[in-house]
């Protein structure tokens, strides 16, 4: 900028000052208030950033002193330090470079500034809530090095001043997972604590979970330790029995981290925990809306009622030629494909099953005829049992 440009914007600035002095010494004469609300109510218009300098100038003209309570905000914005330290003190230990503050007032501060605005119609300007937190903000942002996001912060602070409190809350991070299970005799998912019924209370940590005796349990007690987070939700791809084995490539999954510390987290390639190995984990930008299609390669161990007519066996080559129909509670029939079966026997009334299967067919119902046709059971004209079924594999369909 030339000189003569900055003596242009330094006059104009004294003009415009002057200007504003009447209604500012109207103001005064009613009301006291602190250096920030009364810089508040004029720096847009003079096209200032620092509220406080210009209030403390302005009272500086009016030859006025610092009032001991101010009418709109109560010294709320005199003693801001109170509240960041509390900030201060809950954020430690979170991983974060963005956040936002929000603010609780009670209903008198926000009326009495529009008492104010209205009274003296003042437009265009900050209300004393913004400012509130717009200062707290930069007062945190300057101690942390960090920045103020309003669209998606790594941490939301709201600051209860009715109460005098400060909640944080941290952005959940998504992860995406596959699993394999290697030892039998536990099922896929926690039951939820007993005590509060997966809200989450002391006795649980505020997990939600009280053990870890599942694949769910499993899983979620690494990330507890890794990303300190209170909450997992799942979106599992498919699920398996709990005497079932998972091989090959391991089950899809995605979960939800909720208020996680930890959020610059090295993932190493495998984590193995009391029969349950986890790996290609890595974090995403946000979960599909949809579950993904996928197709899973099963081993069957089925047990028949009777001894087992080897011209029926025959006819399970069938399947993969025609749709199975699965039977909805709303009696609208969902259609899912058999790719591949084979099968050996290995007894009178028992046999081994391989199938290639679209994700969907519930694999017990499908042998034992539970509103699923075709089934085996209808096919061998036998009364069939599902003994153990395992997953060898598990693919995501594009």
């Amino acid at each position: 900028m030339m000189k003569s440009q900055q003596k242009i914007k330094i006059v104009s600035s004294k003009e415009n000052f002057i200007k504003i002095i009447p209604i500012v010494r109207k103001i005064s004469d009613e009301y006291d208030l602190c250096d920030y609300c009364t810089g508040r109510l004029f720096a847009k218009k003079l096209g200032l950033s620092s509220n406080k300098l210009l209030g403390k100038k302005i009272r500086a003209f009016l030859e006025k002193k610092l009032p001991k309570n101010c009418y709109i905000c109560k010294n709320i914005l005199s003693n801001l330090d109170t509240y960041l330290k509390k900030m201060l003190e809950i954020s430690h230990g979170y991983d974060f470079s963005t956040f936002v503050v929000g603010a609780m007032l009670k209903p008198s501060v926000t009326d009495r500034d529009d008492v104010i605005r209205s009274k003296f119609k003042l437009r265009g300007i900050d209300s004393v809530k913004t400012d509130i937190t717009q200062q707290l903000g930069k007062k945190f942002a300057k101690k942390n090095k960090t920045n103020v996001e309003h669209i998606s912060p790594d941490l939301t602070f709201t600051i209860n001043f009715k109460k005098d409190y400060c909640e944080l809350k941290a952005r959940s991070l998504l992860l995406f997972g596959r699993y394999n299970k290697t030892i039998r005799g536990f099922p896929q998912k926690q039951t939820p604590c007993n005590n509060c019924d997966g809200i989450g209370c002391v006795s649980c940590n505020f997990h939600g979970i009280s053990n870890f005796n599942s694949v769910e349990g499993k899983i979620s007690k690494i990330l507890y330790d890794k990303f300190g987070c209170t909450k997992t939700k799942f979106t599992w791809i498919g699920g398996e029995d709990k005497s079932s084995l998972v091989l090959g490539k391991g089950r899809p999954f995605f979960v939800k981290l909720q208020n996680p510390k930890k959020r610059k987290v090295r993932l190493v390639k495998k984590y193995h925990y009391d029969g349950i190995i986890i790996h290609d984990l890595k974090i995403l930008d946000q979960i599909p809306k949809q579950i993904p299609k996928f197709r899973s390669k099963v081993k069957l161990s089925v047990v028949a009622q009777k001894t087992i007519n080897p011209k029926n066996l025959k006819l399970l080559k069938g399947l993969t030629k025609i749709p199975i129909l699965i039977l909805e509670k709303t009696n609208k029939g969902n259609k899912k494909s058999i790719y591949e079966i084979k099968y050996k026997k290995s007894s009178t009334n028992s046999f081994l099953l391989w199938m290639t299967i679209q994700g969907g067919i519930s694999i017990k119902r499908f042998i034992e005829g539970n509103s699923i046709k075709p089934n085996l059971t209808e096919i061998l004209e036998n009364k069939c049992t599902c003994k153990q079924f395992d997953f060898n594999e598990i693919d995501l369909l594009k």
